[in-house]
Formats: C-alpha cells, structure tokens, sequence
C-alpha cells in the first residue's frame, strides 16, 4: 500500500481529478476547443512518441494511420450506418495491418532514408484518397451529417469531447508509461541508441521495431476516429497532409521525446499559441505562421532536449549541488567519527 502511495503516485492521481474536473471551470465554447486540441494533440502526438522517441524510427508519415482512421469511421457510418465507436475497432485493425505492411520494407531502411520513406508512403496514400473519388469523394472531402447521440459520437455541448479525448489520451499515456516501464521500453531505447549493439546483445530488433509500429498505429487511428467525430468534415488534404505529421513531431520534440509526459507539455505549450495567434492575426494572412515558427525557432534553439528532460536535468543539478554543499566525513582524529564538513 506504502508503495503505491508515493509522492509521485499522488500527484498523478490530483492531476487526473483536475482534468476530470475542467468542464465545471465554466470555460466558454472556445477556451473549451483549445483545451480539448490540447487533449487530442497530446494523444496523437503520444502515439508518435512511442514510435520515433523510444524505438527511434523518426516518421514523418503518421498522418496515414491517422487519415485511416478518420475515413474508416466515416465511411462505416455514412455508408452503412455503423457507430463511430464500432468503427474505431475496425480503424485500429485497419491500421495495424497498413501499419505492418508499411513497417516492415521501411525497417531495412536507417536515419533519414526511413524518414523520406514513410513521408512517400503518407503522400502516395493522400494521393490515392483524392483520386478515388468514388470512394473518398475526393478532394471535395466528406461532410459527415450531424446526428446527435452518444451511438453516433455527436454532441451539442463540447463537454462530451473534452471526455472522451482526455480518455484517449490518458490510454495513450497509460501505454506509454507501461512501455517506458517494461523490459519493453528498454529494448526500444537500447535500439534507438545503437541498433547494431542491441542486435550484439541478443535483442530481436524487427520484432520490437514491429510492436512500436502497431502500437504507434493503432493509437494514431483512435485519434483519427476522434477527430472525425469532432470535425464533422474530412479530406485528404486535412487529414493525410504532411504538416500534420510535422506538427505532431514538433509537439512531441519539444515537450520532450522519450519521456511519458512530454507530448502532452509540447501540446500545452504549441497548439493554445497557434490558436491565440490565429485569432489575434487573423486579417493579417501569415503574420500567425510567422510569430509561431519564430517561438518555435526559439524553444528547440534554447531547449534541444526537449521541456521535460531539460527541467528534469535542472532539478538534478539543483539537488546534486544542494546535498554537495554539506558531506559526511569520517573523521581520523575521532576514531571514524562522523562529522559535517562544508563541501
């Protein structure tokens, strides 16, 4: 029992009641959007985590599993009338399948030649999503009729969102904590580090390369299902576009790749900015693109680690230098006695 009511523990718990206790802070519909962006860019950007910071397999291709799983939920609803909740179980299938076929070739490939080779496979799919217009409406997109209804994953009032992407997101963060933990999380951090060490000590790196894959898939397309849902439009331009991917990669480099937490910081920080300055700036045609590439700019120049493993390193210094101003020492002239002795 002591154990699971450790410090940490505690404030894990408090920050998940706070969460859970937003929408009775009486925020207005558009303070309510930005929070809920947060929660859903924080969970996909989660799942990219698990991908590119922990295996090391930097893709720039996860708009696939997400663009998936957005037209995979649609199309079952509006063509054969199927719940959106149904349709995520069939997205994430769909998604691990793509996500192995893709995966697998893609592997062989190292550094930037992996990189360039899923940004292909995301625009040859974005490609082939505009073209086949029978089955996508093409670039003219879908627009999803607005049927209230939990059934439906539709609702009047934002709260119901809120919930289910904080949900998403905490599933996403569970896995990742749970990898992070596991003899799992070693293997993928000893690969990305060094694949021919790891491959040296016995590590199967396809297999682990292949469950961080699926994994990063799979939670992609939830969120894809999501976003439909909250949307209510989709096209191939939206949702298999290569800036998504590079916003989700941005959000995840900056809160910190590798760790737990660091998406959901890189979210709190990036995607209120990008709404604040697209409303501030909005007669002003990229002004907004400008100040926020130029925060950017500044964030990765200050903090290339990333915000949470720089404060993590912050606070081990500040507590190494505070134990290191008073040591014990043995004292000679005192038979061994111990005695405070300023560093």
């Amino acid at each position: 029992m002591n154990r699971l009511l450790t410090k940490g523990n505690i404030l894990l718990i408090l920050g998940v009641l706070f969460l859970f206790m937003v929408p009775q802070f009486g925020l207005n519909k558009f303070y309510m959007h930005i929070v809920i962006l947060i929660l859903f860019y924080a969970a996909v950007s989660g799942s990219w985590n698990i991908l590119a910071g922990y295996a090391g397999q930097l893709s720039l291709g996860h708009a696939i599993f997400f663009g998936l799983g957005a037209y995979t939920s649609t199309l079952l609803l509006m063509k054969s009338g199927i719940s959106p909740w149904i349709g995520m179980l069939v997205a994430v299938g769909l998604c691990l399948l793509v996500g192995a076929l893709i995966g697998y070739p893609c592997f062989r490939l190292k550094g930037p030649f992996f990189t360039l080779a899923t940004l292909a496979f995301s625009e040859v799919i974005r490609l082939v999503a505009s073209f086949w217009k029978e089955l996508t409406n093409g670039a003219v997109g879908l627009n999803i009729p607005f049927q209230p209804g939990w059934s439906t994953m539709m609702f009047r009032s934002k709260e119901p969102y809120f919930y289910i992407a904080l949900v998403i997101l905490l599933l996403v963060i569970a896995i990742t904590y749970w990898i992070d933990r596991s003899k799992m999380g070693s293997y993928l951090v000893a690969i990305r580090e060094d694949e021919e060490a790891a491959e040296s000590l016995g590590i199967p790196i396809s297999r682990y390369k292949m469950y961080a894959v699926l994994i990063s898939s799979g939670l992609a397309g939830m969120t894809g299902v999501f976003y439909a849902q909250y949307i209510l439009f989709i096209d191939p331009e939206a949702v298999f576009n290569i800036n998504f991917s590079v916003q989700v990669a941005l959000i995840s480099i900056i809160g910190g790749m590798g760790t737990v937490l660091g998406p959901l910081i890189g979210a709190v920080l990036m995607i209120p900015l990008n709404e604040i300055l697209r409303s501030a700036f909005s007669g002003l045609n990229g002004l907004n693109f400008f100040i926020y590439g130029f925060v950017l700019i500044l964030v990765v120049s200050l903090i290339p680690n990333g915000i949470l493993p720089t404060v993590r390193n912050w606070l081990k210094k500040a507590t190494a230098k505070k134990k290191g101003t008073r040591q014990v020492v043995a004292n000679p002239r005192n038979g061994g006695e111990q005695v405070d002795s300023a560093n």
